[in-house]
C-alpha cells in the first residue's frame, strides 16, 4: 500500500522540483502489477496547502531548503498527520500491511494510530538535476533514500 500526499505541482504538472509525480507513478505500476491500495492524502505541501508551498518556493529559490522554507513562514517543517489514513485502512479493513515509503514518520505514525507495518519497502530514488538539493534536504530530515548507483547517490 501507498500513502501518497497530494502534490499538484508534482503530480499534475510535473514539477521537477520534487520526486512527487515519478513516486506516484512508480507505486501506481506497482500496484498495477501486485494489487494493493493507494490513499491520496489532501496534504499538499507536507500540510501545509497549496497557497503557502508557493510562498516557500521563493524562498527555496533563494537557497532554503524546503524544510527550512516551510519554518520560515511560521509552519511546521512537516504538518503532516497520518491518522486519517489509519481510520480509512481500518475501514477497509486493513490492520497490517506493507508500506511503499522512504518516509520514517509515515511508518512511526500508522504504528502509532494502530496499524501494523509488516513491511517497509523502499521506493526509488527519482533524482534529477533539478531536485537533487530537495532529496539532499529529505535525505537529511530522516528519510531512508536507497543508492542503487551512482546516477541515484543522494547524500545528507
Amino acid at each position: 500500500m501507498r500513502l501518497h500526499s497530494e502534490c499538484l505541482t508534482g503530480d499534475v504538472f510535473g514539477s521537477t522540483r520534487c520526486d512527487c509525480g515519478p513516486q506516484l507513478d512508480e507505486a501506481l505500476n506497482l500496484l498495477a502489477v501486485h494489487g494493493g491500495v493507494l490513499l491520496y492524502l489532501r496534504q499538499e505541501g507536507r500540510g501545509i496547502g497549496l497557497y503557502n508551498k508557493l510562498d516557500t518556493y521563493l524562498l527555496q529559490d533563494r537557497g532554503t531548503d524546503t524544510f527550512e522554507a516551510n519554518r520560515l513562514i511560521g509552519r511546521g517543517a512537516d504538518e503532516r498527520d497520518y491518522l486519517a489514513a489509519a481510520v480509512m485502512l481500518r475501514t477497509l479493513g486493513l490492520h497490517r500491511v506493507r508500506l511503499l515509503t522512504n518516509n520514517p514518520d509515515k511508518v512511526r505514525q500508522l504504528r502509532g494510530h494502530g496499524i501494523d507495518i509488516a513491511e517497509t519497502l523502499p521506493t526509488g530514488v527519482h533524482l534529477t538535476p533539478g531536485n537533487a538539493a530537495y532529496l539532499e534536504a529529505k535525505a537529511r530530515s530522516g528519510h531512508h533514500l536507497p543508492v542503487r548507483g551512482p546516477e541515484t547517490e543522494v547524500r545528507a
